[in-house]
């Protein structure tokens, strides 16, 4: 059996938080969502959270080295030592740089990476629909176009770095939350990542 060190990738409203919980719990692994570290930060008012808060509100996003601390933190607590799937992050190369050097110091490398394909019209609506039923303002449409476009511009080339590894599977991420659930499942069983 492969450990389940995995990342979820997707843009902006693809679905990757709701799925990463559902197979982290099913593999029995923490799901580590730099965007919900980062909420949560800002809802308890730490200074990282108000620092966080700042930034999000530009419409910016958090840091390298900021994100990579807050990582690496939360990969040595001890429920991450028999695996994990981030969500969030690596998001650019240079991150990817970082995560290579930590996960290398322990003898370790990721297994697996789930990219969630939607179209960008699909992702749009969803998070616009999100943002009514949540009241996110971060959700607004100025802010989901920009960030859209940096996962486009600086996310997607992470892709080629861990397709050139072979540790990519391509998930339609359209339909039901059950449908792309047993795609994710399948693609992971396919690799010997299974509970």
């Amino acid at each position: 059996m492969t450990a389940a060190r995995l990342l979820i990738v997707g843009p902006q409203g693809s679905g990757k938080g709701t799925q990463g919980v559902r197979i982290a719990e099913a593999l029995g692994v923490p799901a580590v969502s730099t965007g919900d570290v980062f909420r949560a930060n800002v809802k308890e008012g730490t200074e990282l959270g108000q620092q966080v808060k700042a930034i999000i509100d530009a419409g910016d996003l958090v840091p390298d080295e900021l994100t990579s601390a807050i990582v690496r933190d939360r990969l040595a607590q001890g429920d991450a030592a028999g695996g994990f799937l981030l969500d969030g992050y690596p998001r650019n190369l240079a991150q990817v740089a970082d995560l290579d050097a930590f996960l290398g110091g322990r003898g370790e490398e990721l297994t697996g990476v789930i990219e969630l394909v939607v179209p960008r019209e699909e992702s749009i609506a969803r998070l616009s629909k999100r943002a009514a039923e949540q009241g996110r303002d971060d959700d607004n449409e100025e802010s989901i176009a920009k960030r859209l476009s940096i996962y486009e511009n600086e996310t997607a080339p992470i892709l080629d770095v861990f397709r050139e590894r072979g540790i990519v599977d391509q998930i339609d991420g359209v339909g039901s939350l059950d449908e792309i659930t047993e795609r994710i499942t399948a693609a992971l069983t396919a690799r010997g990542i299974t509970a």
